[in-house]
């Protein structure tokens, strides 16, 4: 849709089968598309695959589940791609909201996919924040899942996670899901240009990509507008998606203006979804 055109629920489709013969089977929404400082019209990056599935967990996580009328006591895997604060401090009060709020008896079964040594990280995290009142959820409550790839129980997905560039320190990764239908989605997490991700895209039908930072200059742990394009240009065979944008959403005059991008390659905001057909195509659900 082209810039400053007003929004209303619009839907884009692709495949060869456009909704004809195939129903609705998984859906994808983005909860969050901005990066760690908020940008104006967009709470921090989080996608939510089938109210059951999330990847990271941002700062903001409450408010974004609330705002969309979500319940974590119906999130059963939890995917984490990088120990960046914008994509890890929400843990502690999402547990916390699991244990107190939404999932009181415990029943909710509740798996955390991450890197090794990662266990240790978020529980340091949730002991600082609530001294005392996590201790028995994080080892009663919680499957803690190393595994570089697998199964997410019975959600029909599978996952493969791989290393991106990124930050060192916080030992980057995206994951590259794969729906029953046969559609597949790779999330590079927060990463510049890299080899993984190149590799991968020419399987992917959408690639999630980050725009963290303008084009003023040197950024390798992170796309700008002209890696996008330039990333766009390499893999027309894929949908690109922008999240973790630096830009403030549509209709907002404060910060960064959205930059333009040519092609098939689409902005994500706050609100907007992915549903995915029984044949693999998928519709993009623009808020």
């Amino acid at each position: 849709m082209p810039e400053g055109v007003c929004r209303s629920p619009i839907t884009e489709r692709w495949g060869q089968v456009l909704g004809l013969t195939s129903s609705v089977v998984a859906r994808v929404d983005f909860l969050g598309t901005g990066n760690a400082f908020s940008p104006h019209g967009r709470m921090h990056a989080l996608a939510m695959i089938d109210e059951k599935i999330l990847i990271d967990a941002p700062p903001t996580l409450l408010a974004q589940m609330r705002n969309g009328g979500f319940s974590t006591s119906s999130i059963q895997h939890l995917l984490i791609t990088h120990w960046h604060a914008d994509h890890t401090f929400g843990f502690p009060f999402f547990l916390l909201d699991r244990k107190y709020i939404s999932d009181t008896s415990g029943d909710s079964s509740l798996t955390v996919h991450l890197r090794p040594g990662g266990k240790t990280l978020l529980s340091d995290l949730c002991n600082m924040g609530f001294p005392g009142s996590l201790a028995d959820a994080l080892e009663q409550s919680i499957d803690w899942d190393e595994n570089e790839a697998g199964i997410l129980g019975e959600t029909g997905w599978k996952y493969e996670r791989f290393p991106v560039c990124h930050t060192p320190e916080t030992d980057p990764h995206g994951y590259e899901l794969t729906h029953e239908s046969g559609f597949r989605l790779l999330h590079c997490g927060d990463s510049g240009p890299c080899s993984e991700i190149e590799k991968r895209a020419g399987n992917a039908d959408v690639v999630l990509l980050e725009m963290g930072m303008p084009d003023i200059g040197e950024f390798p742990h992170h796309h700008r507008p002209s890696d996008v394009i330039s990333f766009g240009e390499r893999h027309p065979e894929a949908k690109v998606l922008v999240t973790h944008n630096y830009s403030s959403g549509r209709g907002n005059e404060e910060g960064f203006p959205m930059p333009s991008l040519h092609g098939s390659i689409h902005q994500l905001e706050d609100g907007d979804a992915i549903e995915i057909n029984s044949d693999g195509s998928f519709s993009l659900i623009i808020k």
